[in-house]
């Protein structure tokens, strides 16, 4: 065994059994170290009262292990108590990813098109890193913490690698200073920023801590995209594997650089040297002065059925499908068709709600004349509306792509709701009166042995943050108020179970940015900073307790100590790379920056567009009735 790794001495499923005095005492799983020759054929596995797709209907025995076939080849069934996860190293290498991944990704995210740092840079880089600390570190102590701990072990490698993702994803609260910096011509101070950024973050954050009964605990939420991370680790982490010994072909870490010298080499033709490769338009190619050909053909400002692209950042803009059953796969292309390669052609060359005025499939809005919306001519000093101005400048209009989404959003929310009444009530009642320890499936009876989070620690964030919320409405002029902030709170509280089990069975999450939208668009008129921050603590406390709730699986597969998983989900490093852009980099947010380093904040403009539509001048003249966008 290598000196520098410590794996495969975790205890196997069926000491767990025996812990419980189970019946069948003397078996153990196939896929832990030992085994025993006895049959488990007779083991048969109940099926689920309820409708699950994940489901393995041929298994016909039980191993102690996981019924769901992705499960049971990615994780292992088995632990170690004793190994060591919360250590100096973990905390050292942690800390240290949680600066760089979340800063590099902060910076990217203005860009077009981005690159972003996932958990994956961490996880595969920090394997060396483990190794070589394990190897070269001085063994000595510093006040009683031992700075090496011995060898580099699975479960360090796991925590390291969740404190780096934990911030992977740029902070959707930063958007709300980027719109009032760059489009509203707004700008507080740094305690605003950082209240108004920890609040929407740690939210989240304890909102999903309470609700891992529903969304962790159960074997059936086995959240897919969890499952690639795991079986990363135990390939990373085994001691049986190829080039080593007698067991022939290349290393896995020969194999890992000459992939990565691959990719990267690669990367620099659709990035730089041949960037039409990143968008293959050939058909445009041959057509260019033909506007119904590129605005089916076209990629940035048409419907891309050219098909080509040989940019990963292009393929995988919304999410690696690599990681997403295929069913829900299936389900994503057949909507993507219908929706968007035949109804949104069809509604731009019938010239419904005069889209032809208009780029088929654009971010922003558009008035009367055809060119971009000019928002300051519709806006009170104090960035309110002011609808004489509005009437006497033009309504809002948007292209064809941008309709269809508000409304294929409004649908899906209805949708969720009814899908997690028809098939998720009984899951969700089951595990509302079932403890950790009672769950059957062995991870969870594995982690039941540790000391598990009190939900008043969640309780207690939740406290303090909803304070750092209050404080930035009552201190600074955001036009929002309180009981609208109970409101938003109170909506993601409805949908964050049912979106949950949706995301942690599809691998694909419902969001609610449009539907806080519309509420306080309703309820506060006129006020787009209130509305940003409406959706941001409505939307985000959802999308942010799935970030946590996906690590909390991940800790759970991978058998690390709830307490230590608690302990390292906190980042503020976005919002100071955010400040320094905005007043280093020349010309940010504006089509300037297209022909100069692409930092024209697409995902920005976006929120700036929502914030006009339903902020400032509201959906009661957008989308009530008698008015254009009515049917939507």
């Amino acid at each position: 065994m290598s000196p520098d790794v410590e794996e495969d001495r975790r205890d196997s499923a069926s000491s767990i059994a025996a812990s419980y005095h189970s019946a069948f005492e003397r078996e153990k799983s196939i896929r832990s170290v030992q085994y025993d020759t006895e049959s488990l054929s007779s083991r048969l596995t109940p099926p689920p009262d309820f409708f699950d797709p994940n489901y393995d209907t041929d298994i016909t025995w039980l191993e102690d292990d996981s019924p769901y076939p992705e499960v049971r080849s990615a994780v292992a069934n088995y632990d170690d108590p004793s190994m060591p996860v919360n250590t100096f190293r973990a905390w050292a290498l942690g800390v240290l990813w949680a600066i760089i991944i979340p800063g590099v990704n902060e910076f990217y995210y203005f860009r077009y098109p981005s690159i972003s740092l996932g958990g994956i840079v961490a996880q595969l880089v920090t394997f060396p890193l483990g190794r070589a600390w394990a190897r070269w570190f001085p063994s000595v102590k510093l006040f009683g913490i031992s700075l090496n701990p011995g060898p580099f072990t699975i479960k360090e490698h796991v925590l390291i690698t969740i404190m780096a993702g934990v911030g992977a994803q740029a902070a959707y609260a930063t958007e709300i200073i980027a719109v009032q910096h760059i489009w509203y011509k707004q700008s507080l101070n740094f305690a605003y920023q950082w209240m108004l950024v920890m609040s929407t973050q740690l939210i989240g954050f304890s909102v999903g801590g309470l609700a891992r009964r529903l969304l962790v605990a159960p074997a059936s939420m086995i959240w897919p995209n969890t499952l690639v991370v795991c079986a990363l680790f135990n390939t990373l982490h085994s001691q049986s594997y190829a080039g080593i010994g007698t067991q022939g072909g290349l290393t896995r870490e020969r194999f890992f650089a000459y992939a990565f010298i691959s990719a990267a080499l690669w990367y620099v033709v659709p990035g730089y040297l041949f960037q039409a490769l990143s968008v293959f338009t050939w058909v445009c190619w041959l057509a260019p002065n033909n506007v119904k050909i590129n605005a089916l053909f076209g990629y940035h400002s048409g419907m891309g059925f050219s098909l080509l692209s040989f940019d990963w950042n292009q393929i995988a803009f919304i999410g690696s499908p690599l990681a997403t059953p295929w069913w829900a796969e299936a389900n994503v292309i057949a909507g993507f068709l219908i929706f968007y390669w035949f109804l949104a052609p069809l509604i731009y060359f019938t010239n419904t709600w005069n889209s032809q005025y208009m780029p088929i499939s654009a971010l922003g809005p558009y008035d009367n004349t055809g060119k971009p919306y000019n928002l300051s001519r519709i806006l009170n000093p104090d960035a309110t509306f002011n609808r004489e101005a509005y009437d006497a400048y033009s309504p809002l209009f948007l292209s064809a792509t941008f309709a269809i989404s508000y409304g294929l959003a409004f649908a899906s929310i209805t949708a969720t709701l009814v899908h997690a009444a028809l098939y998720f009530r009984k899951p969700i009642m089951v595990h509302l009166h079932r403890s950790l320890g009672e769950q059957p499936d062995i991870h969870a009876q594995l982690m039941a042995k540790y000391p598990q989070v009190p939900e008043w620690w969640y309780a207690c964030i939740l406290a303090v943050t909803f304070v750092f919320s209050c404080l930035c409405i009552k201190l600074f002029p955001t036009q929002m108020t309180i009981w609208a902030l109970i409101v938003a709170l109170l909506i993601a509280l409805v949908y964050i179970v049912p979106v949950g089990m949706i995301q942690a069975v599809t691998n694909r999450q419902v969001g609610l940015n449009v539907i806080t939208e519309l509420i306080i668009g309703y309820m506060l008129p006129g006020r787009p900073v209130a509305m940003m921050m409406f959706k941001t603590w409505g939307y985000i406390t959802m999308s942010q307790a799935m970030i946590f709730t996906s690590d909390f699986k991940l800790g759970h597969y991978m058998k690390i100590p709830p307490r230590p998983m608690f302990w390292c989900q906190a980042r503020t490093v976005q919002l100071g790379v955010e400040n320094w852009m905005f007043y280093n980099i020349p010309e940010i947010c504006t089509v300037a920056q297209k022909d100069m380093s692409g930092f024209t904040c697409p995902n920005a403009e976006v929120f700036a567009t929502a914030s006009v539509v339903f902020g400032v001048i509201g959906p009661t003249l957008q989308f009530s009735q008698n008015q254009l966008y009515y049917r939507v």
